[in-house]
């Protein structure tokens, strides 16, 4: 998954990456160079005591390091950009994927989820890359030349190069195994610690109403002991890694100490000889560290890249068609046909077989008991869903044949529960259409029973506006909502339970605003409050995803006994009639 990743979005950075590679060889060149001149000074220059050569040669070592330094500032510089330009490309398709994500694709990931392999995932794909570039590109070139230009100073002494590189190898071989399924698991309690977290944060109110206080402190710490846990585990392999190299490192220096002084001894050597055979064991060695370094961090993003392409490679059930349909006649019409829903998995459908008109002029309202689907309908005519069966139309065409920019503007839909972004009241309002004026503000306040109290606050419409609206009460948010979609000036108003959160003298008065503002719109209104809906001119009842009875509320009272029980469920007798 890693490299199909890299392949994927390094492509476009091809120019970049050779020269990054041009300039760690010739960097690592140079580094490996420096040893043979520091040796031929030694053993033609200071044992000669020839001054002269020493500075000639001494003079060609600098220029030697300054190219070194600036071939390693420019490939370093390059790693850099690119890494991050890959990290930059690899978050905005995981946002743009997750964006054409239908609420199931959503629900099945989990938001936690999705939030850490945009950030923390991408990231540690994005730093291996930047040690592969900085790091990786260098390791093997110096690797192969040291060994090269150590068997050019002395054969002999080189064997032990042949023991000293497969036991690195293998040490590092065992420990990398077994951090692979740590760190697929550390993910994992990541993800867990940022749900607990989020879910304590959102719902700091309820934990506090309920006293729960203590409750979720031991949650919390339950995920974060975990997670630490499996850190530890991870971090106790990636501390042996460096302990079992630099035994390795200093052994193999004893020894080629020991056998270079009785070979300098025996005359078969030079000591300048001996110097640059350490200097070339020392950059082996060093490659090495540095590569395994490099495998300390490939399993993790190994791990990462999984979880990334998991993303990438979900498909949304909610597909954008072909060939759209981007014209209508903007009538406003609304008709479902024989619409069947279910969740993927599920035993029982949600809805079966759901039949529903909602005419321009008219208000049409659905009720039923909880769970009967009634949300799940009408997240259907925005394709929040789509339907397993039979269809749902907007002036005679399939929602799933219609560009979603022309259903996003015919389709206004005010949510269950509904979500402010961050901002000012004004630009809150203006989400739907960018261009309203103040004015056009100020009536759809009027007409949601909202513009008192956005008056009194400081900056009116500039006034702030917290993440999800929680510096406002839940009346509020519902309110501002409305307006919201109001300002929108959709065909169709969807209203999702919009007035739960509302008392009876606002409700009235919203009601009424809203019967005029929206006369030749269609209007669908999901409510468990009966006087809500009671004066709507169609209402459809639903019971366990079906539809039991059509009709207003008169003809439902002596025909229907479901909405019967509903309605004597909230009214007496007399206030029903």
């Amino acid at each position: 998954m890693l490299r199909q990743l890299l392949r994927n979005h390094l492509g476009p950075y091809r120019r970049p990456i050779a020269l990054l590679v041009a300039l760690q060889f010739l960097q690592t060149c140079a580094t490996l160079y420096l040893p043979t001149l520091n040796a031929d000074i030694i053993d033609n220059g200071v044992v000669r005591g020839d001054s002269g050569y020493v500075l000639r040669f001494g003079a060609l070592m600098i220029a030697v390091s300054v190219a070194q330094v600036v071939c390693s500032i420019g490939a370093v510089r390059l790693s850099a950009r690119t890494a991050a330009a890959l990290g930059r490309d690899v978050r905005a398709d995981v946002f743009a994927r997750v964006q054409s994500f239908s609420s199931r694709e959503v629900a099945a990931f989990g938001a936690p989820s999705l939030i850490t392999r945009t950030t923390n995932d991408v990231q540690q794909v994005q730093m291996l890359v930047l040690m592969a570039f900085t790091v990786m590109v260098s390791a093997p070139i110096m690797c192969v030349g040291g060994i090269v230009l150590a068997l050019g100073q002395d054969v002999p002494l080189s064997a032990v190069l042949l023991a000293v590189v497969p036991v690195l190898g293998l040490s590092v071989y065992a420990i990398v195994r077994r951090m692979r399924p740590l760190f697929r698991m550390m993910q994992t309690r990541l993800d867990t610690v940022n749900r607990v977290l989020r879910e304590q944060i959102t719902g700091n109110r309820v934990i506090r109403a309920f006293v729960r206080d203590g409750y979720e402190r031991e949650r919390f710490r339950g995920a974060n002991e975990d997670l630490t846990e499996m850190s530890l585990g991870t971090g106790r392999l990636m501390a042996l890694m460096f302990p079992v190299v630099m035994t390795v490192v200093n052994v193999s220096s004893v020894v080629v100490v020991w056998f270079g002084a009785h070979r300098i001894d025996s005359g078969g050597m030079e000591i300048g000889a001996l110097t640059a055979f350490l200097a070339y064991l020392m950059q082996i060695v060093m490659a090495l560290m540095m590569a395994t370094f490099m495998f300390m961090m490939v399993p993790r993003a190994e791990v990462c890249a999984e979880r990334i392409e998991e993303v990438l490679r979900t498909e949304s059930s909610v597909v954008p068609p072909l060939k759209p349909v981007t014209e209508l006649d903007r009538a406003g019409h609304l008709e479902v046909r024989g619409a069947d829903f279910r969740y993927p998995g599920a035993e029982e459908p949600v809805l079966r077989g759901v039949d529903l008109v909602a005419r321009p002029g008219e208000v049409t309202a659905v009720i039923g008991s909880t769970g009967s689907g009634k949300s799940t309908l009408l997240g259907l005519v925005p394709r929040l869903s789509d339907v397993t069966g039979g269809e749902v139309l907007v002036d005679g065409v399939d929602v799933r044949l219609l560009d979603p920019g022309v259903l996003a503007r015919i389709v206004g839909l005010v949510p269950q529960r509904p979500y402010l972004f961050s901002g000012t009241v004004g630009s809150t309002l203006r989400y739907g259409r960018p261009g309203a004026s103040d004015a056009e503000l100020w009536h759809a306040l009027e007409v949601a029973q909202a513009a008192d109290f956005v008056r009194g606050l400081e900056g009116a419409l500039e006034a702030p506006v917290s993440q999800g609206g929680t510096n406002f009460s839940g009346g509020q948010r519902q309110r501002l909502a409305i307006a919201r979609t109001l300002v929108q000036r959709p065909e169709i108003y969807l209203f999702d339970d919009s007035f739960s959160a509302l008392d009876y003298t606002t409700d009235a008065a919203l009601r009424a605003a809203l019967a005029a503002e929206t006369a030749e719109a269609t209007v669908v209104i999901v409510a468990q409050r009966v006087s809500t809906i009671r004066e709507a001119d169609r209402i459809v009842v639903l019971d366990e995803g079906r539809v039991v009875g059509v009709g207003r509320h008169h003809e439902l009272m002596a025909e229907n006994e479901t909405y019967r029980e509903i309605v004597l469920s909230q009214l007496t007798e007399a206030e029903a009639a």
